[in-house]
């Protein structure tokens, strides 16, 4: 059996949508499959391999960047060529065993594959598509997964199951039980030829930004509602200069809560706006200008950033 999912950017809202505000997200032409096989062996263990494919996206280049192998009864690690990632998988695992007590019945063993179609040090939802494949497998509900492994807000989840961009709210009951509000957005800028999307150079820990943040004792009520108007906004603007415009006021709002300078400021002689995604200070970040690819490629050459990806060849 073979599942597939989505990556993700999170465009608006990124830290704040934690705490209620809406967000406006993207899911990715690029993901991560996950095949998985029952073996005729017959030793108690599960197997696991991971790969991902080339810059060049040659199909014949993938590379191979985690194994291990389980106890198929207890998760418990035999051998693997990273111990931190198989404790984490070992973890998630025992968690999907915990949510349907039905799964690794059979008396076989098993070998699962997974293939990302980005460098996992992107932070296109590396995690995420893994969780929700999973999640897909197992017959459980991913968010619920998400919740006890790596938590976060759940809109990378959204993404991975959307064919279209999406805004997600986390909402709570009168029993303060939380629940994902998901929209299909209409975003389809006319000027996507000039959106462009940056790797930083390093990938930031989501689980630590999110408990960082969480952390802080404050409400951010004001900000909330004016980054989940930006969110309603940006779907409606028909001009590269009024995306600009909220995208730099966005990036004002969310720097003044995490007491950060905005990227921008580190690339002054840039003309146009640049806006962080997800986590700040790694990943992947937009940039908005009038600039034609070869021109912007060049300039983030210059300062280092060799992976730059066109709006129409990333975003789904």
């Amino acid at each position: 059996m073979v599942f597939k999912s989505n990556g993700k950017f999170l465009l608006t809202g990124e830290y704040l949508v934690l705490k209620g505000a809406t967000a406006l997200a993207l899911p990715l032409k690029k993901g991560q499959s996950l095949d998985v096989e029952i073996l005729d062996s017959n030793e108690g263990i599960i197997h696991w391999d991971a790969f991902y494919k080339s810059t060049a996206q040659v199909q014949s280049s993938n590379y191979h960047w985690f194994s291990a192998v389980l106890n198929k009864n207890d998760f418990s690690v035999k051998s693997t060529d990273d111990k931190e990632k198989a404790e984490r998988l070992s973890d998630i695992l025992s968690k999907t065993k915990s949510l349907n007590g039905n799964i690794f019945t059979e008396p076989q063993d098993y070998k699962f594959t997974t293939l990302l179609d980005f460098d996992p040090q992107w932070g296109l939802g590396s995690s995420s598509t893994l969780i929700n494949n999973v999640a897909e497998w197992a017959e459980i509900n991913p968010y619920q997964l998400l919740d006890t492994t790596f938590k976060g807000s759940g809109y990378d989840i959204a993404c991975a199951k959307s064919n279209h961009p999406i805004f997600f709210k986390l909402m709570k009951n009168d029993s303060n039980a939380i629940s994902q509000n998901i929209e299909a957005a209409n975003f389809d800028p006319i000027f996507k030829d000039n959106l462009y999307f940056v790797y930083h150079g390093h990938k930031q820990s989501s689980a630590n930004e999110i408990k960082a943040f969480l952390s802080k004792d404050k409400n951010y009520e004001s900000e909330i509602k004016s980054i989940s108007e930006i969110s309603r906004i940006l779907p409606a603007i028909d001009t590269l200069s009024d995306f600009c415009y909220f995208i730099k006021i966005h990036e004002e709002i969310t720097a003044a809560c995490l007491e950060q300078k905005r990227l921008k400021k580190y690339f002054n002689d840039f003309e146009g706006e640049i806006k962080s995604l997800g986590a700040w200070g790694g990943d992947l970040f937009m940039a908005a200008t009038e600039w034609d690819f070869e021109k912007t490629k060049k300039y983030f050459e210059s300062k280092g950033l060799h992976v730059v990806f066109k709006y129409k060849d990333i975003v789904l």
